[in-house]
């Protein structure tokens, strides 16, 4: 605890938890001096000030009007104050339980980031991630919900970004859907750095810190969001890289704490980086094993969020979280519509933008249109498929999209009932195939020979809605649709 006054009025501000360390007013002329560097250092203004040890301390230990004298480096002299501190913050069960006092408030619920909490955002390169960001720090400067996020108020954030230039930061910003009122609310809550060209070493800890001061001033900041790690990365020796365990750790501590204990202890951190390629089973199953760089991270950071895309030719994002402090949050499936991140239920129901949920329904009946009206034509041209052979021959072709996306609602049209198959190939003149269910086959579809004459095809075998399996049809002529698949 820090004690200092002006016109005898006691004033206290916590820098450190220094335990059994106190600082005490006194009027003498080296604590004058001290109080004049302190009050630079804080930007507040002190007319008295020294330093006095506990009693049971010894002078050698600590001398405050030596330290006061020329030369003396206030972020040395507190850095000094709390390398000398023995005593660790200890307390017995009993404290515990008997302790009443509230919870502090999350800067980002439910417990996504905690007053001097470390947020890692993680995700692969182009999945989104930095648009993301753009829209949720938005967000959270304006004190606004975003995807089920929300901060208690606005929140005062500084981004450092070294990524994306001036003009197309300026270019992201104005494309934003985002309601004016979030806007005026965020607009000065929120600065930003364009793609800055520096390191976090001493030097660049100095610059960042000037920088946050000349655009808040004494405001205390509540998230500093660094974008991304390996742009500034500082590991402590010019061959060290984020790879290194000890070289991570020496960042994370020598860097981004400093900066935390000289900014506002209780401030939050938001770091982002980049995952490694991990096989989407793996990532799946432990998705912060994707994160690149060393392990020390994992061991560091408070809470992580991950982007993960599944499917490259799919534009939804899953959103993986894991939470040091609380009860997890469960994974959540975004995507972009509109320049606006919409969130679906993990059942692919839509929560929000009902009428662009009711478009993706109506593309999906549309190509499932499409496959039956492909697959009659064909047969009346005497050609008939198998569902692989089909989605091969037709990728890319009427919108239908990739093999696997056609292949996917010939799936769910088999098992709805729309289409069953032929195993009996050999009457038709077609050979013998090792597919697993056979050829396609239609309601009321004509196939014409080779020489021209049309028969109608009944199927012999249709995949089990229950099951997945292939039964034979018990008659071909009574064709039973097992769900409406279209209105």
């Amino acid at each position: 605890m820090l004690n200092f006054g002006k016109n005898n009025k006691i004033k206290q501000f916590q820098i450190y938890k220094l335990d059994n360390w106190f600082f005490r007013g006194s009027n003498d002329e080296a604590g004058i001096n001290y109080a004049n560097k302190l009050a630079d250092y804080l930007s507040g203004k002190c007319s008295f000030i020294s330093v006095l040890t506990p009693p049971e301390a010894k002078k050698d230990k600590w001398d405050a009007y030596d330290a006061a004298q020329e030369n003396f480096d206030i972020r040395s002299f507190l850095n000094t104050a709390k390398d000398l501190t023995k005593k660790l913050p200890s307390f017995t069960i009993s404290e515990l339980l008997s302790d009443t006092s509230p919870m502090p408030q999350d800067l980002i619920f439910p417990r996504l980031l905690t007053p001097g909490g470390l947020l890692l955002i993680g995700g692969a390169p182009k999945v989104g991630k930095s648009d993301f960001l753009i829209n949720f720090l938005i967000h959270m400067a304006a004190g606004e919900s975003f995807l089920g996020l929300r901060p208690p108020r606005p929140l005062r954030i500084f981004y450092l970004q070294a990524e994306i230039g001036y003009h197309y930061m300026r270019e992201r910003v104005k494309k934003l859907k985002v309601s004016k009122e979030i806007i005026a609310k965020s607009s000065n809550n929120l600065v930003s750095t364009s793609n800055i060209q520096m390191i976090l070493n001493d030097e660049g800890i100095e610059t960042v810190y000037k920088t946050i001061k000349h655009n808040f001033g004494n405001n205390k900041i509540d998230i500093l969001c660094i974008d991304p790690i390996r742009n500034l990365f500082d590991g402590g020796s010019p061959t060290s890289s984020e790879n290194d365990n000890n070289a991570m750790l020496f960042f994370l501590q020598n860097r981004i704490e400093k900066l935390r204990s000289l900014l506002n202890p209780d401030m939050g951190i938001i770091l982002c980086h980049h995952t490694k390629k991990i096989k989407k089973k793996d990532l799946e199953e432990d998705p912060f094993q994707a994160f690149s760089g060393a392990g020390s991270l994992r061991s560091f950071y408070s809470s992580g969020l991950i982007l993960h895309r599944p499917d490259e030719l799919d534009s939804r994002i899953h959103l993986y979280f894991e939470l040091r402090n609380g009860s997890s949050i469960p994974r959540k499936i975004i995507e972009k519509e509109d320049n606006k991140w919409v969130e679906l239920n993990p059942f692919s129901e839509r929560l929000i933008s009902q009428d662009y949920g009711n478009k993706l329904d109506a593309e999906r009946h549309r190509k499932s249109d499409v496959i039956l009206d492909l697959i009659s034509e064909e047969a009346l041209k005497g050609n008939l498929y198998t569902s692989n052979q089909f989605a091969e021959k037709f990728e890319s072709k009427a919108s239908l999209g990739g093999i696997r996306t056609i292949n996917d609602r010939i799936s769910v049209l088999a098992t709805k009932g729309y289409i069953k198959f032929i195993r009996e190939t050999s009457k038709l003149g077609y050979p013998e195939h090792r597919s697993k269910y056979g050829l396609m086959c239609i309601e009321d579809m004509k196939f014409a020979d080779q020489f021209g004459n049309q028969q109608m095809l009944l199927p012999t075998h249709f995949k089990c809605p229950n099951t997945g399996a292939v039964l034979p049809v018990e008659n071909g002529n009574v064709w039973i649709l097992h769900e409406e698949e279209r209105s």
